[in-house]
């Protein structure tokens, strides 16, 4: 059975399209994917994410889990830092990938994806052996990404804090729209700028109006999940469960920057060796050339027709209005103006190999 966010009804009313993604029924949709796409990319569009996981890890070995458990160098963090990661598995795979956020020494909160709450939260308690403080907030947060060029602008209407200060993966936490306690996030999934805003589910809604009523003037609108997927996917941004899982490795990915051999994690000497051997395959950006669009798991093929891979993630871009894809391929196809092929029912249709992001 999935389950509602708070705010399950308010997007019924505003005319969603609720779907069931990753445990939780969400709003694919209030009109177009492509009007949301690009309400977001030239203004200022709302995502409720409400179903991503929270938890808070705290006390003298909050940074020795954390350590032990992510790829990146979490030592490095100040207060008020946020920084990308993942959590590498015993196998070479991924758990998942998350953001770690630094409040203060000690107190750090986790921000992990929807459909592995159970999951993560199982790995950061087993290895939990020096019995860091670990609360799971999950239920208790409503996360609003609001996104786009205009964004910042709209929602500095709402706070004292000066959002334009808050540099990249940076946050603050202060009064916003009259609540107190509100984490103000520079991150988000678009590329588009602007700010994710962690808020308690009981202000949920108060918070929600605000913002709408502060971006009235700029044409804001409500975003579904079919528009945050092609924003995503026209910046490269990997999505867990198609372009890593399990068994993809950081390195394989393309997540090597967040992957630092100066401390030991998990299966960090099996992921040094793969970096000094180098991959087998890795996962590269390619624009069709022939007019088609790459689908998730489309065979990728060389120009004699022998299967060198798969498309993860594909798409139409709204804003290059070409089909646009990230896969997996063996590595001597990796190289950025290769000339690949997609099995798209059958035709094999022409792509090449880009740098990202694709916009």
């Amino acid at each position: 059975m999935d389950k509602n966010i708070p705010l399950h009804d308010l997007h019924v009313k505003l005319g969603g399209k609720m779907v069931p993604f990753a445990g939780f029924n969400m709003p694919v949709r209030y009109t177009s994917d492509i009007e949301e796409h690009m309400t977001v990319r030239n203004g200022v569009g709302v995502f409720d994410v409400s179903h991503m996981g929270e938890f808070k890890v705290e006390g003298h070995h909050a940074l020795d889990l954390i350590q032990r458990i992510t790829s990146n160098d979490a030592s490095k963090l100040v207060d008020g830092q946020a920084q990308y990661t993942c959590l590498p598995n015993d196998q070479g795979g991924i758990v998942d990938d998350l953001i770690v956020y630094r409040i203060k020494e000690n107190d750090y909160f986790i921000v992990v994806n929807a459909g592995n709450i159970d999951k993560d939260w199982n790995w950061f308690v087993k290895h939990n052996t020096k019995n860091a403080i670990l609360k799971n907030l999950s239920d208790e947060y409503c996360l609003f990404a609001v996104q786009g060029p205009k964004a910042t602008w709209v929602l500095q209407k709402l706070t004292k804090t000066n959002l334009s200060a808050i540099q990249y993966y940076h946050f603050a936490i202060g009064e916003f729209a009259n609540v107190q306690n509100v984490m103000m996030s520079n991150t988000g999934y678009t590329g588009a700028g602007g700010f994710e805003i962690y808020v308690h589910k009981d202000q949920a809604e108060k918070v929600w109006h605000a913002i709408f009523e502060a971006g009235k003037n700029d044409s804001i609108k409500p975003i579904g999940l079919g528009a945050r997927d092609t924003l995503r996917l026209e910046m490269g941004f990997c999505l867990y469960g198609n372009d890593i899982d399990d068994t993809t490795s950081p390195l394989e990915a393309g997540l090597g920057w967040i992957t630092k051999f100066t401390k030991d994690f998990t299966n960090s000497a099996n992921l040094k060796k793969q970096k000094e051997e180098g991959v087998k395959k890795k996962l590269v950006a390619f624009k069709m050339v022939d007019r088609g669009i790459p689908r998730h798991d489309y065979l990728l093929k060389d120009s004699k027709g022998n299967i060198i891979g798969k498309v993860t993630s594909g798409t139409q871009s709204p804003v290059l209005n070409v089909g646009i894809g990230l896969g997996y391929v063996s590595t001597g196809f990796s190289t950025v103006g290769s000339e690949i092929f997609v099995d798209v029912r059958g035709r094999a249709l022409k792509a090449i190999i880009v740098k990202l992001p694709f916009i």
